[in-house]
C-alpha cells in the first residue's frame, strides 16, 4: 500500500513541481518561504492521499496550495496574547472622554484637515492615496503617471510641511500660512 501511494505521489503530484513553484512565486510575497511552503504542501497532500486518493490530483494540488497560503496569512495576522508574569490587578477606572478632550480632539482634527488642504495639490493627492487609501508606492505612481521616486519626494515634502505646521505650536488659523511659508522656504521663494 505504501509503495503504491509513493508511486502515485511521484506520478501525479511531483510531475507538477515546476508549475507549482511558478504558482507559489506569483502568489507568495516572501520568496525565502517557498521551499517550506512546497514541503508543507507535499506533506498535506501525502497525508490526505493516504486517507483517500483524490480524483483530480492536479486540481487538488493547486487548491491545497491556495488553502495553505491562506492559512499562513491568517496565522500571521493572529496576535499572541501571553501573560508576562504575575501582574498586579489594576484598579483604574475606565477613562471617559471628557467634553474638553472631545473638543480638543475635534480641534486637532480640524487643524489637520486645514493643514492637509493647504498642501500643494500633488502632495495632497499622493498623501491621500498612500495614507488614506493605503495604496502601495508603485500603485500611486501608476495611478498618477509619475515615477516611484517622485512619489517618495512628494510624501517626504508633505510630511515635512505637515510636521512644520502641526508641531510648530501655532494656532489652527495660522496653520495654512505656516504650511505656505514652509513650502516657500523649501522652494527658495522667500
Amino acid at each position: 500500500m505504501q509503495a503504491d501511494l509513493d508511486h502515485w505521489f511521484t506520478r501525479e503530484i511531483l510531475t507538477h513541481e515546476q508549475a507549482l513553484m511558478a504558482f507559489l512565486r506569483r502568489h507568495w510575497p516572501q520568496p525565502e518561504d517557498l521551499p517550506d511552503l512546497r514541503q508543507e504542501l507535499y506533506a498535506r497532500i501525502y497525508e490526505a492521499a493516504a486517507r483517500s486518493i483524490p480524483a483530480q490530483p492536479k486540481a487538488f494540488l493547486f487548491a491545497s496550495a491556495r488553502h495553505l497560503m491562506t492559512d499562513r496569512l491568517r496565522r500571521a495576522k493572529v496576535v499572541s496574547i501571553e501573560p508576562m508574569g504575575d501582574l498586579p490587578l489594576s484598579h483604574v477606572l475606565i477613562d471617559e472622554v471628557s467634553p474638553e478632550r472631545w473638543c480638543g480632539g475635534r480641534q486637532s482634527l480640524r487643524r489637520l484637515m486645514q493643514t492637509l488642504d493647504s498642501l500643494p495639490a500633488r502632495c495632497r493627492e499622493v498623501v491621500w492615496l498612500r495614507r488614506v487609501e493605503e495604496l502601495s508606492q508603485k500603485e500611486v505612481a501608476l495611478r498618477l503617471g509619475i515615477s516611484e521616486k517622485t512619489v517618495e519626494k512628494h510624501i517626504a515634502k508633505a510630511m515635512r510641511l505637515l510636521a512644520d505646521a502641526l508641531f510648530a505650536g501655532e494656532p489652527a488659523s495660522a496653520t495654512t500660512s505656516a504650511v505656505q511659508r514652509s513650502a516657500e522656504r523649501r522652494d527658495g521663494r522667500q
